[in-house]
Parts: structure tokens; C-alpha cells; sequence
């Protein structure tokens, strides 16, 4: 059984921040990575659940609504996958820094109604805030040199894919 591309990557390498994954079938694949792999810093269930909430309500009504395919939680609880169709990479992460900002304006959790939610008792909107703003101290902080490491791998994915369309 061939192994996925997210399980081909040396966690042990991963650091936090928003990394290029994939491009597959059009669609583009980034790695929002909160926390170090295996270092024994996780986000609490409560708000990871309630991140995802916030964040997919936030990219699905956002400018860029139309290009984002899917958002949800990593289950090792160190971060979230983002899937874009039709984005760069600087242009999907433009968009989810709109939507972490966003949810930091939020002063409740979206769909956490029991009929909204098949686990509505296991929300935290503080402890969800507090991983959004530390990531995006994260974010802030990142160099440029990595900002345009992540840009320049998937603008090589996105010119392999049009080579391979030509042929």
C-alpha cells in the first residue's frame, strides 16, 4: 500500500507554520501547522473542535469562499488542513489570515448547537482564541525566506501539473 504524501514527511522536522502539502487534481493542500509535531504540546480537543468551527465558517464566507474546498483538524492535534482550488499559495494564505481574524472577532462558537453538532458539549471559544492569536503570532513571526520557500514549492507543483496537462 503506498503511503499518503501528509505520512511521507519527517515530523520530527515540521515545524510550526503554514506549509505547501499538495497539488492533486487542481486542488491544493496546506499544512497549517499550530504546534511541533511530538513535542508534547497538543490543542485540547475542546478547541481544535471549536477552531474548526470557527475557521471553516470564517474561510466559506470569506472573500475567497468560492475556492476553498475543505477545512478540518489534524487528528494528531497539531494543526488543520486547508484545501483550496483555484488560490496561489500567498493568495490562500492571504485568505486565512482574513479568516483567523475573523474569528477572533467571533463571541460565540458557530454550528455548536446539539442539533447543529454530533458533539455540541465539547466546545472552548477562549481556549479556540487562544490558539488562533498564538498562531497568529506565529505567522508574524515567520521570515520571509520561509514565506517564499512554501510560495516557491507550490508554484513548481502548479507548473509541473500545467506541463503535465500539455502532454
Amino acid at each position: 500500500m503506498d503511503k499518503i504524501p501528509s505520512f511521507e514527511k519527517d515530523h520530527d522536522l515540521l515545524q510550526p507554520g503554514l506549509h505547501f502539502s499538495t497539488l492533486q487534481k487542481s486542488v491544493m493542500t496546506l499544512d497549517m501547522r499550530c504546534k511541533k509535531p511530538n513535542a508534547g504540546d497538543f490543542i485540547s480537543p475542546a478547541a481544535l473542535h471549536s477552531t474548526e468551527h470557527m475557521l471553516a465558517t470564517a474561510l466559506r464566507n470569506g472573500p475567497q469562499k468560492e475556492h476553498i474546498i475543505y477545512f478540518g483538524p489534524m487528528g494528531c492535534r497539531t494543526g488543520f488542513y486547508l484545501l483550496t482550488e483555484g488560490l496561489t499559495f500567498r493568495e490562500a494564505a492571504a485568505a486565512l489570515r482574513g479568516a483567523l481574524g475573523a474569528c477572533m472577532q467571533m463571541t460565540e462558537v458557530p454550528g455548536a448547537l446539539r442539533r447543529e453538532c454530533g458533539n455540541y458539549l465539547e466546545h472552548d471559544l477562549a481556549g479556540a482564541k487562544k490558539e488562533i492569536a498564538a498562531y497568529l503570532a506565529l505567522l508574524d513571526e515567520l521570515p520571509a525566506a520561509t514565506w517564499k520557500e512554501e510560495d516557491a514549492r507550490a508554484e513548481a507543483a502548479f507548473a509541473a501539473a500545467r506541463r503535465e496537462a500539455k502532454v
